[in-house]
């Protein structure tokens, strides 16, 4: 049997959703071990000067295995 935790990380990118992602996954593996599953909960943009999109943000729930 085993457990699983599950935290919520936000990702960012100025290029797209996806690049967000890769960097929210990316930079969550450095300190967590046995990574599952990620999920995009959420996705949304910072809007700059001239109404362009400045930053692509997605928040990811992220589950690894439980050593508690």
């Amino acid at each position: 049997m085993s457990a699983y935790k599950i935290i919520e990380v936000v990702g960012t990118s100025s290029k797209s959703w996806e690049a967000a992602t890769e960097a929210a996954v990316a930079s969550a593996s450095g300190s967590l071990r046995n990574l599952r599953v990620a999920e995009v909960v959420k996705m949304d943009v910072t809007i700059g000067k001239k109404g362009k999109i400045q930053e692509y943000r997605v928040r990811v729930a992220l589950s690894f295995k439980y050593e508690g």
